[in-house]
């Protein structure tokens, strides 16, 4: 079984809806689900909707509901046509009215609670995910509309509800393992769910790939896929330096520290129900299906660069708070994090010394409350416009002098760090910049650390066993470095197997090093006889 995520610019228009018809078309004999998100930039719509209605500017809140109507209505009437769009019709005027009254219910009372924003939000899904049905029907293949709201069930935490997975396993497979296995495709909305008793929650923004991997998990899927419009997870932000590259093979732990920290190409809870069952997990470009895009799996091949990837997290807040004199340190530490937790802040990083402490958060979710609890404990500053760069990379444990390569290039650009940290993980090294440094500190980074000149995508391909022959068990990654003329095959085209030269031929290595494995083994008999 495969799950099969398409997202927001995935899905945006007729054009992209089309395309991927053709993809899960492709996907057929591997019983795929599909799981879409809502067109591309509706929930951001959705959400002034409910600031606009909850406000009481109902005429503003109208308008937009009317706005998305005619947007849907008008993907659905170029993929289906006019006679076939009629079928569909009711469906989406119902949505669409059901949305209305909602909008209006929001401008009476003057509210909008976490709760019913999640109601609000599932609009966005229940609209794709009708017009994709029945796109998906009239391009031939066997779909079946399903309520999200029916197989995955929550928490009752509204806006970022957490999966129950055991009834969500056991609903997922009474709803949709009959459909799978009568070879129908299952097509439902991502980002939406219900609690046990049926009350609508979402799974955060960007939550539709969490739901594919809570599908994944609850159906024993053997791939999820997520579709969106990159070519996989990249090196770096390509809008932040251009020579960014696609990485091809990751780890669940580090594309969980990158989705943390900033990568926006995956939710950072996605990875959760894949790792506990184990589930690769694809990232796909569906304008450029046919690229194989990232591969993340509970362990990926040693990369040929220091790092896997660089990201950055903006809109940041460094929050310093020092001890009065006098106080108990241990006291004093207590405090800070207990008030942390009654507001439930969530922080990125710390840093602690004896009398003083500063963490980090996103400035939109740090409470004024928060700040002027602190100031009653300490003296508190408050710096914005900070960004949090992260260098993630599986490879750096123990390995001595990652550090002074990092911060001696961030010096060279002239760049000011405000605050550091290593993560607990041991697999990436954060610090906190000036926001406007981030760009060219990344650009400087990514050069330093994934310099042009070497060719791949940020992962050291390695040889096929059919490629290797009997030598299929040699470790030539470990053995060649970074050197293409010492029989690297993702480096140097050959139509014969290539085997590293063992280091007791020591001179000849350098010489035969990337001869035919059957010359080899001639001239090492040739040197056994001139020995004897």
């Amino acid at each position: 079984m495969l799950i099969m995520k398409f997202g927001g610019t995935s899905v945006q228009d007729a054009d992209a809806i089309d395309r991927a018809a053709r993809i899960v078309r492709s996907r057929q004999k591997q019983k795929p689900v599909v799981v879409v998100s809502a067109l591309a930039k509706v929930t951001d719509q959705l959400v002034v909707i409910g600031h606009k209605a909850s406000s009481g500017d109902s005429k503003s809140a109208a308008e937009l509901v009317l706005a998305l109507k005619e947007r849907h209505f008008r993907v659905a009437g170029d993929l289906l046509g006019a006679r076939h769009c009629q079928d569909i019709a009711p469906r989406l005027q119902k949505l669409i009215a059901q949305l209305d009254g909602f909008a209006r219910g929001l401008a009476a009372v003057h509210e909008l609670s976490d709760r019913s924003s999640d109601a609000l939000l599932s609009f966005g899904e229940l609209l794709s995910s009708e017009i994709v049905t029945a796109a998906f029907a009239l391009r031939g293949l066997d779909v079946v509309w399903m309520d999200s709201r029916e197989c995955l069930i929550t928490d009752a935490s509204h806006t970022a509800a957490r999966p129950l997975m055991d009834e969500t396993r056991k609903r997922s497979q009474a709803k949709l393992g009959p459909i799978i296995s009568a070879g129908k495709i299952p097509v439902m909305g991502g980002f939406i769910a219900a609690t046990a008793e049926g009350i609508p929650t979402t799974l955060g923004r960007g939550g539709s790939d969490f739901s594919a991997a809570i599908l994944g998990a609850a159906l024993d899927a053997k791939i999820i896929e997520i579709w969106t419009d990159v070519e996989g997870m990249m090196t770096t932000d390509p809008r932040l330096c251009p020579d960014a590259r696609t990485i091809q093979r990751i780890s669940f732990n580090e594309a969980a520290e990158l989705a943390y920290f900033g990568a926006k190409v995956l939710h950072p809870a996605t990875l959760l129900p894949a790792v506990q069952r184990n589930i690769p997990v694809y990232v796909l470009n569906s304008r450029n299906p046919s690229g194989k895009g990232t591969r993340i799996t509970a362990h990926a091949p040693p990369g040929r660069e220091m790092f896997r990837a660089i990201t950055a997290k903006t809109n940041v807040s460094i929050v310093n708070v020092v001890a009065s004199r006098g106080i108990m340190v241990h006291g004093f530490l207590r405090s800070v994090f207990e008030a942390l937790d009654r507001y439930g802040a969530s922080v990125d990083l710390v840093a602690i010394s004896e009398v003083s402490m500063s963490f980090t958060m996103e400035t939109r979710r740090l409470p004024a409350e928060l700040l002027a609890e602190l100031k009653e404990l300490a003296d508190v500053t408050c710096e914005a416009k900070q960004a949090i760069v992260c260098l993630v990379g599986e490879d750096i444990r123990g390995r001595p002098g990652i550090a002074a390569s990092v911060f001696s290039t961030v010096a060279e650009a002239g760049v000011n760090v405000r605050m550091i940290s290593q993560g607990a993980s041991e697999i990436n090294i954060s610090f906190v910049i000036k926001e406007g440094d981030v760009p060219h500190a990344v650009q400087q980074l990514h050069t330093r650390f994934f310099p042009k000149d070497r060719v791949g995508t940020g992962v050291l391909a390695r040889p096929s066993r059919a490629m290797l022959g009997k030598y299929g068990n040699d470790d030539i990654s470990g053995q060649n470095g970074n050197n293409p003329k010492r029989g690297s095959t993702d480096q140097v085209e050959t139509s014969f197997p290539l085997r590293p030269v063992r280091a007791r031929l020591g001179k000849r290595a350098k010489s035969i090093s990337t001869r035919p494995a059957k010359q080899i083994r001639v001239r090492r008999k040739a040197i056994r006889r001139k020995k004897k």
